[in-house]
């Protein structure tokens, strides 16, 4: 992953705050991201407003975008991934296995579960996931 998470600011991962499957996506990667590698904060808050421009923000998923500590904005299967890496241990080896298939097939299989995750996750009742004190402090408004 590069220098020790020490030496860099985490990555921030921005979410939908009205998406089922984005809060359990950030449940789970608060659960193992024991290095503190990533921070969180909805999409269209103060800190992605603040983050991301005007003009990087046209086109956008309305689901999971990471702005990294490189500053490069990674989106769909590309953030997923990265994101898997960053766990590293068996996530990091999965997202690395799965960067070796063809990004039109990985980019494939996010856009279809994208499509019909309004169906199969219910709509939270917040933005942010309830979490407890502790882990509240990785989330930026």
């Amino acid at each position: 992953m590069g220098a020790p998470q020490g030496l860099r600011k985490p990555d921030l991962l921005f979410y939908d705050g009205g998406c089922g499957l984005c809060h359990r996506a950030v449940r789970f990667l608060v659960a193992r991201d024991r290095r503190g590698a990533f921070r969180f904060a909805p999409l269209g808050g103060e800190t992605f407003l603040r983050t991301v421009g005007p003009e990087a923000r046209v086109g956008l998923p309305d689901s999971l975008v990471v702005a990294t500590s490189g500053g490069r904005l990674l989106t769909r299967s590309g953030a997923v991934l990265h994101l898997l890496r960053g766990l590293g241990g068996g996530w990091g080896l999965a997202g690395r296995v799965a960067a070796i298939l063809p990004p039109r097939w990985v980019d494939g299989l996010y856009e279809a579960v994208a499509r019909r995750r309004g169906g199969w996750f219910r709509a939270p009742d917040q933005a942010c996931p309830r979490l407890p004190g502790d882990q509240r402090a990785r989330f930026d408004p």
